[in-house]
Protein backbone atom coordinates (compact mmCIF):
# COMPACT_ATOMS: atom_id res chain seq x y z
CA UNK A 1 0.00 0.00 0.00
CA UNK A 2 1.23 3.50 -0.78
CA UNK A 3 2.25 5.75 2.14
CA UNK A 4 -0.35 8.33 1.17
CA UNK A 5 -3.16 5.78 1.14
CA UNK A 6 -2.16 4.30 4.52
CA UNK A 7 -1.89 7.81 5.95
CA UNK A 8 -5.35 8.88 4.78
CA UNK A 9 -7.30 5.61 5.13
CA UNK A 10 -7.48 2.61 7.40
CA UNK A 11 -7.57 -0.40 5.08
CA UNK A 12 -9.89 -3.25 6.05
CA UNK A 13 -10.99 -6.59 4.64
CA UNK A 14 -11.10 -7.59 1.00
CA UNK A 15 -14.62 -7.24 -0.41
CA UNK A 16 -14.05 -8.12 -4.05
CA UNK A 17 -11.54 -8.90 -6.75
CA UNK A 18 -11.26 -8.53 -10.49
CA UNK A 19 -8.98 -9.35 -13.37
CA UNK A 20 -6.17 -6.99 -12.36
CA UNK A 21 -6.70 -6.24 -8.70
CA UNK A 22 -8.67 -6.38 -5.49
CA UNK A 23 -11.18 -4.19 -3.69
CA UNK A 24 -10.92 -3.47 0.02
CA UNK A 25 -13.11 -1.80 2.61
CA UNK A 26 -11.45 1.34 3.96
CA UNK A 27 -12.23 4.15 6.38
CA UNK A 28 -11.13 7.79 6.18
CA UNK A 29 -8.68 8.66 8.94
CA UNK A 30 -10.15 12.18 9.03
CA UNK A 31 -13.93 11.76 8.76
CA UNK A 32 -14.42 8.10 9.71
CA UNK A 33 -16.48 7.65 6.53
CA UNK A 34 -16.36 4.24 4.85
CA UNK A 35 -15.19 3.82 1.25
CA UNK A 36 -13.96 1.12 -1.11
CA UNK A 37 -10.43 1.13 -2.48
CA UNK A 38 -9.73 -0.60 -5.77
CA UNK A 39 -6.06 -1.66 -5.83
CA UNK A 40 -4.82 -2.52 -9.31
CA UNK A 41 -1.52 -4.32 -9.88
CA UNK A 42 0.10 -2.40 -12.71
CA UNK A 43 2.54 -5.27 -13.29
CA UNK A 44 -0.38 -7.38 -14.50
CA UNK A 45 -1.14 -4.82 -17.21
CA UNK A 46 1.27 -6.22 -19.79
CA UNK A 47 -0.84 -5.03 -22.72
CA UNK A 48 -0.39 -1.28 -23.45
CA UNK A 49 -4.11 -1.13 -24.32
CA UNK A 50 -4.99 -2.31 -20.81
CA UNK A 51 -2.81 0.43 -19.31
CA UNK A 52 -4.45 3.03 -21.54
CA UNK A 53 -7.93 1.80 -20.57
CA UNK A 54 -7.05 2.05 -16.88
CA UNK A 55 -5.84 5.64 -17.20
CA UNK A 56 -8.91 6.52 -19.25
CA UNK A 57 -11.26 4.83 -16.79
CA UNK A 58 -10.06 6.98 -13.89
CA UNK A 59 -10.29 10.20 -15.90
CA UNK A 60 -13.71 9.49 -17.39
CA UNK A 61 -15.14 8.29 -14.07
CA UNK A 62 -14.08 11.59 -12.52
CA UNK A 63 -15.69 13.55 -15.36
CA UNK A 64 -18.89 11.49 -15.20
CA UNK A 65 -19.08 11.88 -11.43
CA UNK A 66 -18.75 15.64 -11.82
CA UNK A 67 -21.53 15.61 -14.41
CA UNK A 68 -23.91 13.60 -12.22
CA UNK A 69 -22.57 13.32 -8.66
CA UNK A 70 -25.70 11.72 -7.20
CA UNK A 71 -25.96 8.83 -9.66
CA UNK A 72 -22.38 7.92 -10.66
CA UNK A 73 -19.88 6.12 -8.43
CA UNK A 74 -17.51 8.83 -7.17
CA UNK A 75 -13.71 8.73 -7.25
CA UNK A 76 -12.62 10.28 -3.93
CA UNK A 77 -8.87 9.88 -4.22
CA UNK A 78 -6.16 8.27 -6.33
CA UNK A 79 -2.87 7.05 -4.87
CA UNK A 80 -0.10 5.41 -6.85
CA UNK A 81 3.19 3.73 -6.12
CA UNK A 82 5.62 1.87 -8.36
CA UNK A 83 3.52 -1.28 -8.70
CA UNK A 84 -0.06 -0.49 -7.66
CA UNK A 85 -2.72 2.10 -8.47
CA UNK A 86 -5.23 2.67 -5.66
CA UNK A 87 -8.60 4.26 -6.49
CA UNK A 88 -10.81 5.26 -3.56
CA UNK A 89 -14.48 4.97 -4.51
CA UNK A 90 -17.94 5.11 -2.97
CA UNK A 91 -18.65 2.05 -0.87
CA UNK A 92 -21.56 0.23 -2.49
CA UNK A 93 -23.66 -2.72 -1.45
CA UNK A 94 -22.47 -6.22 -2.43
CA UNK A 95 -25.36 -6.91 -4.83
CA UNK A 96 -25.62 -5.10 -8.16
CA UNK A 97 -28.75 -4.73 -10.27
CA UNK A 98 -28.12 -8.00 -12.11
CA UNK A 99 -27.91 -9.83 -8.79
CA UNK A 100 -31.22 -8.32 -7.67
CA UNK A 101 -33.03 -9.21 -10.89
CA UNK A 102 -31.64 -12.75 -10.68
CA UNK A 103 -32.72 -13.07 -7.04
CA UNK A 104 -36.10 -11.35 -7.08
CA UNK A 105 -37.26 -11.65 -10.69
CA UNK A 106 -39.16 -8.88 -12.50
CA UNK A 107 -39.64 -5.55 -10.72
CA UNK A 108 -43.02 -3.84 -10.34
CA UNK A 109 -43.03 -0.60 -12.34
CA UNK A 110 -42.52 1.73 -9.35
CA UNK A 111 -39.46 -0.23 -8.23
CA UNK A 112 -38.11 -0.35 -11.79
CA UNK A 113 -38.59 3.43 -12.03
CA UNK A 114 -36.64 3.98 -8.81
CA UNK A 115 -33.63 2.45 -10.59
CA UNK A 116 -34.30 3.51 -14.17
CA UNK A 117 -34.76 7.26 -13.69
CA UNK A 118 -31.47 7.75 -11.77
CA UNK A 119 -29.73 5.57 -14.36
CA UNK A 120 -31.00 7.81 -17.15
CA UNK A 121 -30.01 10.92 -15.18
CA UNK A 122 -26.48 9.50 -14.96
CA UNK A 123 -26.40 8.73 -18.70
CA UNK A 124 -27.83 12.13 -19.66
CA UNK A 125 -25.29 13.86 -17.40
CA UNK A 126 -22.45 11.95 -19.06
CA UNK A 127 -23.75 12.83 -22.51
CA UNK A 128 -23.93 16.53 -21.63
CA UNK A 129 -20.22 16.37 -20.86
CA UNK A 130 -19.43 14.48 -24.06
CA UNK A 131 -18.91 11.05 -22.48
CA UNK A 132 -20.54 7.82 -23.68
CA UNK A 133 -20.43 4.91 -21.23
CA UNK A 134 -20.68 2.18 -23.93
CA UNK A 135 -21.27 -0.69 -21.47
CA UNK A 136 -24.53 0.11 -19.70
CA UNK A 137 -25.82 -3.13 -18.17
CA UNK A 138 -27.27 -4.30 -14.82
CA UNK A 139 -23.85 -5.51 -13.63
CA UNK A 140 -22.64 -1.89 -13.79
CA UNK A 141 -25.52 -0.48 -11.77
CA UNK A 142 -24.50 -0.56 -8.11
CA UNK A 143 -26.35 0.61 -4.99
CA UNK A 144 -24.83 2.87 -2.36
CA UNK A 145 -25.35 2.51 1.39
CA UNK A 146 -28.69 4.33 1.10
CA UNK A 147 -29.95 2.02 -1.66
CA UNK A 148 -29.55 4.65 -4.40
CA UNK A 149 -28.49 3.37 -7.85
CA UNK A 150 -25.08 4.47 -9.12
CA UNK A 151 -23.62 3.87 -12.58
CA UNK A 152 -20.12 2.38 -12.43
CA UNK A 153 -17.27 0.95 -14.53
CA UNK A 154 -16.19 3.47 -17.16
CA UNK A 155 -13.50 1.20 -18.56
CA UNK A 156 -15.21 1.13 -21.99
CA UNK A 157 -16.26 4.80 -21.99
CA UNK A 158 -15.18 7.28 -24.65
CA UNK A 159 -15.43 10.93 -25.59
CA UNK A 160 -17.77 11.48 -28.53
CA UNK A 161 -17.62 15.27 -28.87
CA UNK A 162 -14.91 15.02 -31.54
CA UNK A 163 -17.04 12.82 -33.81
CA UNK A 164 -18.53 9.37 -34.25
CA UNK A 165 -17.21 6.42 -32.26
CA UNK A 166 -16.06 3.09 -33.65
CA UNK A 167 -15.23 -0.39 -32.40
CA UNK A 168 -17.32 -3.26 -31.07
CA UNK A 169 -17.55 -2.41 -27.38
CA UNK A 170 -20.11 -3.63 -24.87
CA UNK A 171 -21.85 -6.82 -23.77
CA UNK A 172 -23.86 -8.96 -26.23
CA UNK A 173 -27.34 -8.68 -24.66
CA UNK A 174 -27.09 -4.91 -24.29
CA UNK A 175 -25.08 -3.70 -27.27
CA UNK A 176 -26.83 -1.57 -29.93
CA UNK A 177 -27.32 -2.92 -33.48
CA UNK A 178 -25.19 -0.22 -35.11
CA UNK A 179 -22.25 -1.37 -32.95
CA UNK A 180 -22.79 -5.00 -33.92
CA UNK A 181 -22.99 -3.99 -37.59
CA UNK A 182 -19.56 -2.37 -37.35
CA UNK A 183 -20.81 1.09 -38.27
CA UNK A 184 -19.79 4.40 -36.74
CA UNK A 185 -22.11 5.28 -33.88
CA UNK A 186 -22.94 8.01 -31.39
CA UNK A 187 -23.93 8.30 -27.72
CA UNK A 188 -27.42 6.88 -28.38
CA UNK A 189 -25.89 3.41 -27.98
CA UNK A 190 -26.26 4.08 -24.23
CA UNK A 191 -29.98 4.73 -24.67
CA UNK A 192 -30.40 1.38 -26.43
CA UNK A 193 -28.54 -0.40 -23.63
CA UNK A 194 -30.60 1.36 -20.96
CA UNK A 195 -33.75 0.29 -22.82
CA UNK A 196 -32.59 -3.33 -22.58
CA UNK A 197 -31.98 -2.84 -18.85
CA UNK A 198 -35.50 -1.47 -18.38
CA UNK A 199 -36.99 -4.37 -20.35
CA UNK A 200 -35.01 -6.85 -18.26
CA UNK A 201 -36.17 -5.26 -15.01
CA UNK A 202 -39.82 -5.42 -16.06
CA UNK A 203 -39.81 -8.82 -17.77
CA UNK A 204 -37.06 -10.76 -16.02
CA UNK A 205 -35.45 -11.72 -19.36
CA UNK A 206 -33.74 -9.72 -22.16
CA UNK A 207 -35.54 -8.60 -25.32
CA UNK A 208 -32.88 -10.03 -27.64
CA UNK A 209 -31.64 -13.50 -26.76
CA UNK A 210 -29.77 -16.49 -28.09
CA UNK A 211 -27.73 -19.54 -27.08
CA UNK A 212 -24.42 -17.97 -28.14
CA UNK A 213 -22.94 -14.53 -28.71
CA UNK A 214 -23.48 -14.96 -32.46
CA UNK A 215 -27.18 -15.77 -31.99
CA UNK A 216 -27.61 -12.86 -29.59
CA UNK A 217 -25.97 -10.47 -32.06
CA UNK A 218 -28.24 -11.78 -34.83
CA UNK A 219 -31.25 -11.11 -32.62
CA UNK A 220 -29.99 -7.60 -31.83
CA UNK A 221 -29.49 -6.88 -35.53
CA UNK A 222 -33.07 -7.97 -36.30
CA UNK A 223 -34.29 -5.76 -33.43
CA UNK A 224 -37.65 -7.52 -33.40
CA UNK A 225 -39.01 -6.09 -30.17
CA UNK A 226 -41.88 -8.04 -28.61
CA UNK A 227 -43.82 -7.78 -25.35
CA UNK A 228 -45.08 -11.29 -24.48
CA UNK A 229 -48.38 -11.13 -22.63
CA UNK A 230 -47.22 -13.53 -19.89
CA UNK A 231 -44.45 -11.10 -18.88
CA UNK A 232 -46.01 -7.73 -19.72
CA UNK A 233 -49.61 -8.18 -18.66
CA UNK A 234 -49.13 -5.76 -15.76
CA UNK A 235 -46.82 -3.32 -17.55
CA UNK A 236 -48.29 0.02 -18.63
CA UNK A 237 -48.64 1.01 -22.28
CA UNK A 238 -46.57 4.10 -21.51
CA UNK A 239 -43.66 1.95 -20.33
CA UNK A 240 -43.85 -0.21 -23.45
CA UNK A 241 -44.01 2.88 -25.67
CA UNK A 242 -40.90 4.28 -23.99
CA UNK A 243 -39.01 1.03 -24.61
CA UNK A 244 -40.06 1.10 -28.28
CA UNK A 245 -38.55 4.58 -28.58
CA UNK A 246 -35.35 3.50 -26.85
CA UNK A 247 -34.98 0.16 -28.64
CA UNK A 248 -35.46 1.70 -32.07
CA UNK A 249 -33.06 0.37 -34.70
CA UNK A 250 -33.27 3.65 -36.65
CA UNK A 251 -30.87 5.83 -34.65
CA UNK A 252 -32.36 9.04 -36.06
CA UNK A 253 -35.72 8.07 -34.50
CA UNK A 254 -34.31 6.67 -31.27
CA UNK A 255 -34.80 8.90 -28.24
CA UNK A 256 -31.86 10.78 -26.78
CA UNK A 257 -31.15 10.40 -23.06
CA UNK A 258 -32.77 13.79 -22.41
CA UNK A 259 -35.90 12.74 -24.32
CA UNK A 260 -36.09 9.54 -22.30
CA UNK A 261 -35.90 11.55 -19.09
CA UNK A 262 -38.63 13.89 -20.25
CA UNK A 263 -40.83 10.98 -21.25
CA UNK A 264 -40.22 8.97 -18.08
CA UNK A 265 -40.75 11.96 -15.81
CA UNK A 266 -43.95 13.27 -17.32
CA UNK A 267 -45.62 10.52 -19.37
CA UNK A 268 -44.34 7.27 -17.93
CA UNK A 269 -47.00 5.78 -15.65
CA UNK A 270 -44.77 5.63 -12.57
CA UNK A 271 -45.83 7.17 -9.26
CA UNK A 272 -43.84 10.30 -8.26
CA UNK A 273 -40.52 9.47 -6.64
CA UNK A 274 -38.90 11.45 -3.85
CA UNK A 275 -35.45 12.75 -4.77
CA UNK A 276 -33.73 10.60 -2.11
CA UNK A 277 -35.74 7.43 -2.69
CA UNK A 278 -33.99 4.35 -4.01
CA UNK A 279 -34.85 0.69 -4.45
CA UNK A 280 -33.88 -1.58 -1.60
CA UNK A 281 -34.43 -5.05 -2.98
CA UNK A 282 -32.69 -7.00 -0.22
Amino acid sequence: MSKGLKRDYQIGEEIGRGRFGRVYHCVSAVSGEAFAVKSIDKRALTDPIDRECLEKEVKLTQIAASACPNHVVQVHAVHEDDDVLHIVLDLCQPSDLFDRISLHGPFPEPEAAAVFVPLMEAIAGCHRWGVAHRDVKPDNVLFDSGGRPRLSDFGSAAFFAAGAMTGIVGTPYYVAPEVVAGRDYDEKVDVWSAGVVLYLMLAGFPPFDGDSAVEIFDSVLRANLRFPMRAFRGVSSAAKDLMRRMLCKDVSKRFSAEQVLSKSRFSFCFPPRKSNEGFDGD
